[in-house]
């Protein structure tokens, strides 16, 4: 007698159409569940990202200060900030904040100038794709300097920490527009200045986000006692504006639509 053998029926072998689409449901459920937690994790880790460049940089600054008799970088420009402070931070990639939209953030502007008059082909550093943006300190320039001031006439100054009176209330790094060139930022250039103009304050954070910049959200921030510090939107202007040095232009509150 030849023992009985068992043929499973090839319908209970596979998924019907009706089972396919409800597991196709659910793992599209799940999958809208998981998406904005994912999301703000990634932004969360962007914005860790950019809190530990930005504190390079300003440990970079404090260096170079400590090896120049207490003076920050000059405002050159050529071998401007980045190629000064490159020995210290090494790497390019830092200069890039992981938020910022797209993959080329510009670089090669002083003030105005086009960065064909002023870039140094060998200048590794200046010429590499940025995001952040150094104070110019040129309030306090201009309250030194008098009627002599122009922004001609500051190329080539320098900022001593010893003239900072608010050190932990003075930024020294921001994150500028990805469209913008700038180097440095001025009140006194453009027609609102630099701080309105070309800041951008909403890297982090903002539910508009773009070439200049959203609303809401918030930007990472240098200071000049070497602390990082995350400011949102229009904070680091008003009530007090914390690019300034000085008394008259600190309290100059300037008004950044939230």
């Amino acid at each position: 007698m030849h023992p009985t053998r068992f043929h499973p029926s090839r319908q209970h072998g596979a998924f019907t159409l009706i089972e396919l689409l409800v597991v196709i449901a659910i793992i599209a459920i799940l999958a809208g569940m998981l998406l904005p937690s994912l999301g703000k994790a990634k932004s969360a880790a962007q914005r860790i990202a950019c809190v530990n460049q930005v504190r390079q940089l300003g440990l970079s600054a404090t260096l170079y200060a400590g090896e120049n008799a207490g003076q920050f970088p000059e405002r050159s420009i050529t071998n401007r900030w980045p190629e000064r402070l490159f020995p210290t931070f090494r790497s390019v990639k830092i200069l890039v904040c992981p938020s910022d939209i797209g993959t080329d953030p510009a670089t090669g502007k002083s003030g105005n100038r086009p960065a064909t008059a002023i870039q140094d082909p060998n200048a590794v550093a200046d010429s590499a794709p940025r995001s952040y943006i150094i104070n110019g300190w040129n309030d306090q320039f201009a309250l030194e300097m008098g009627d002599s001031f122009n922004m001609g006439s500051i190329i080539n100054r320098t900022m001593r920490e010893g003239v900072i009176r608010e050190p932990s209330e003075t930024v020294l790094f921001g994150e500028k527009l990805y469209s913008s060139g700038h180097f440095f930022m001025d009140f006194l250039e453009g027609k609102l200045g630099n701080d309105v103009e070309t800041l951008n304050h909403s890297v982090h954070g903002s539910s508009v986000r773009g070439t200049q910049g959203g609303r809401g959200g918030g930007s990472n921030f240098a200071f000049t006692d070497g602390s990082v510090r995350y400011l949102k939107h229009g904070r680091s202007l008003a009530p007090v504006n914390l690019w300034a040095v000085t008394e008259r232009w600190r309290t100059n509150a300037i008004n950044v639509t939230p």
